[in-house]
């Protein structure tokens, strides 16, 4: 094993984390109202963005990093309150612009109150390289990798242990039998839009000490979030994490062996070929409708 092919490993494995926990979020949200929420994006830029603003205030970094993910949730349950609950009955078409829309209000905000100028969080365990098999490990790999796994985790404790897991997973199923045997739909939404933030923010926090954080980090983020959703089959929890992986190491494959420049276009030929090839996804299941 070459440390060429380590050291690409090592890259698709963090960014397919990342992507994991952005499809995680758009899973959620779709699972809950059947919505695509195309601000997810927005909550990974608002994640990295509110640690830079928190830092600057003088705040410690651990501190900085739970007020900024904390901030993000109640941004997205504003969003759901403020936007999405007023429009309910609407068509799904009028809710993914309204989505958009928000996502384009919370990058001005942004752009207004912050700039456009790159920041970079500081890692969170230092910067010396890790040599692997000839390779360089970032400590920060370790925490993108580490923290993905922990939210997968405690994603999976919440929705099968939890009574408000289980009220979300009910919802998603049959949203009329929810709101019959008392499940306050409304609250479940709400949840579902602040969870989903939460998620987001945490994937911005995480990736910021490597790439850079700006304010219009979340459009490809969010975009590559949304393929990974897509590819493993859209409300599939499971699915979102192996679509995040497996677009992750497609990317670092492609940029590493064929050039730098197709890294973004591999997300779009994923999702295609699966459109075409595999409508349902990686993991989703097939359905029938009655006529």
């Amino acid at each position: 094993m070459s440390s060429q092919f380590v050291q690409f490993l090592i890259a698709g494995i963090n960014a397919g984390a990342i992507y994991a926990l952005i499809a995680l979020g758009f899973a959620i949200i779709y699972n809950a109202s059947h919505v695509i929420n195309f601000a997810q994006g927005e909550f990974v830029m608002l994640g990295g963005m509110m640690t830079v603003f928190l830092l600057a205030l003088g705040m410690p970094l651990p501190i900085a990093v739970l007020l900024a993910i904390a901030a993000t949730a109640v941004a997205g349950m504003v969003l759901e309150k403020l936007a999405i609950e007023p429009a309910r009955g609407a068509s799904v078409v009028t809710l993914i612009i309204i989505t958009i829309g928000a996502s384009i209000l919370l990058r001005g905000l942004v752009q207004v109150a912050m700039g456009r100028n790159f920041h970079r969080v500081p890692p969170f365990t230092g910067d010396d390289p890790i040599p692997v098999l000839g390779a360089a490990l970032l400590p920060q790999n370790l925490w993108v990798c580490g923290v993905t796994v922990l939210a997968v985790l405690a994603l999976r404790w919440f929705f099968t242990r939890t009574m408000w897991g289980k009220a979300i997973l009910a919802t998603s199923h049959n949203r009329l039998a929810a709101e019959l045997v008392g499940i306050n739909v409304r609250l479940v939404m709400l949840v579902s839009f602040g969870l989903s933030g939460a998620l987001g923010a945490l994937a911005g926090v995480l990736i910021a000490p490597i790439t850079l954080t700006h304010a219009n980090v979340g459009i490809m983020l969010g975009l590559k979030g949304f393929c990974a959703a897509i590819l493993g089959g859209l409300g599939n929890f499971p699915g979102a994490v192996a679509g995040g992986l497996v677009l992750g190491l497609a990317e670092a494959m492609a940029a590493g062996y064929l050039s730098s420049q197709y890294k973004d276009a591999v997300a779009f030929v994923l999702i295609l070929a699966v459109l075409f090839f595999l409508p349902g996804g990686l993991m989703g299941r097939g359905s029938t409708e009655r006529v």
